[in-house]
């Protein structure tokens, strides 16, 4: 007979999985659907854009719910038949005019946000719980399934095109992620306390501190997502190799996922995680500035994407479960989400601006970001001595 707790992280493991295929065919190849529908790319850039202003307008809002004893798996099957519904008539949508499109873009990425941090907080419940589990070993399954979506995904559009492909696979994913939550009630998180108990708890300053920490870093990420692979096949690095770059990079985090636990409990702190990613942000910035265009160089500093992505994930993350307060987790977890969405989104706007004027600046300008992340971290550290650990 199975263990509750590892039936538990199974379907942990299956819900991110689902949802993180979800995101690894809209991320890369919805650019090349709405390409195909012949739109401006001044349109495009919109429509690419509304999903990140969106999510830093919805989240905490939508997270916080749970806080007001909405069922964090309630969210997660809402939230995937909406994703379902809004990709199925998006093709429809196209047809009568962008306008429309727009709009469903919009209600897309409102049923979408509160998807992977209900996951994230369903998962921080069960490890809390059951302190045998590992969030990081349960959180690998969406990185190994985005990374498996970027390659299958492209040999679907292959196949089919992708004015097929892509709505048809974004709607039939977003209805099997609902189908998997439906039946995952083995991983309903306990009920917060009453709101009768007491007025709303509040974050504390070390969480807010680590938020921020985390979001810095994470949005130092904005020059290498942006403008990497422009970069590389500009100075001569082959297309063929850009893909392998960007699986290089998924494969890093998937081996730290892996291979976290083994590492002392000393430095799996949330503090030093955050620090590991800071530091690593720190490098990569650096060696992209001046080795960027070095195909040896950039094979290694795409493995420190394990650092710079995953040490700072399960950093946040840590700090998240150690500090939030009963009664405002779930506000926690679309905090950090939000604080993320609108740190990444200021970053890519201001690396669009860089690459357009200085080519590997870009990548300079990223080094104050990842030094404002180690040095939140440190403040963070510091604030969270006399704070209490929920």
């Amino acid at each position: 007979m199975s263990h509750p707790a590892s039936t538990g992280a199974l379907r942990l493991s299956l819900l991110y999985a689902v949802v993180f295929v979800e995101i690894g065919i809209a991320m890369p190849f919805l650019p090349l659907w709405l390409g195909a529908l012949g739109l401006d790319a001044s349109v495009i850039g919109l429509l690419l854009a509304l999903p990140i202003a969106t999510r830093i307008v919805a989240t905490a809002p939508l997270m916080s719910l749970i806080d007001r004893g909405v069922a964090a798996r309630a969210l997660l099957i809402a939230g995937s038949l909406g994703v379902a519904l809004t990709y199925g008539l998006m093709p429809a949508g196209a047809a009568l005019g962008w306008p429309l499109l727009a709009a469903l873009t919009v209600l897309n990425a409102v049923a979408a946000a509160p998807l992977v941090p209900s996951i994230d907080y369903l998962t921080l419940a069960a490890v809390r719980r059951e302190p045998r589990l590992d969030y990081a070993r349960i959180r690998l399954s969406g990185s190994v399934a985005f990374l498996a979506a970027n390659i299958l995904g492209g040999a679907l559009l292959g196949a089919l095109g992708e004015a097929v492909a892509v709505p048809l696979l974004l709607t039939g994913l977003a209805l099997v992620a609902s189908l998997v939550a439906l039946a995952s009630r083995t991983v309903a998180a306990p009920p917060p306390p009453s709101e009768a108990a007491g007025p709303r708890p509040r974050l504390p300053a070390c969480l807010w501190l680590a938020i921020a920490a985390a979001a810095a870093i994470q949005a130092s990420h904005a020059a290498i997502y942006g403008f990497a692979s422009l970069h590389w096949t500009a100075h001569g690095i082959a297309t063929a190799w850009v893909g392998t770059l960007w699986a290089i990079g998924v494969g890093a985090e998937i081996v730290l996922f892996s291979g976290i636990g083994f590492l002392p409990p000393s430095w799996r702190t949330p503090f030093r995680l955050l620090a590991m990613g800071g530091v690593a942000a720190l490098l990569r910035a650096v060696g992209m500035t001046f080795l960027g265009t070095e195909l040896p160089a950039v094979v290694a500093l795409q493995c420190l994407h394990g650092f710079t992505f995953g040490a700072t994930q399960l950093g946040a993350m840590a700090a998240v479960s150690a500090f939030a307060p009963d009664g405002a987790r779930g506000r926690a977890q679309g905090t950090l989400s939000a604080v993320n969405a609108l740190a990444s989104a200021c970053a890519t706007l201001l690396s669009g601006l860089a690459y357009r004027e200085g080519g590997a600046l870009v990548f300079a300008l990223m080094a104050p970001l990842a030094l404002v992340g180690l040095g939140l971290a440190a403040a963070a550290a510091r604030a969270a001595g006399g704070a209490p650990r929920s």
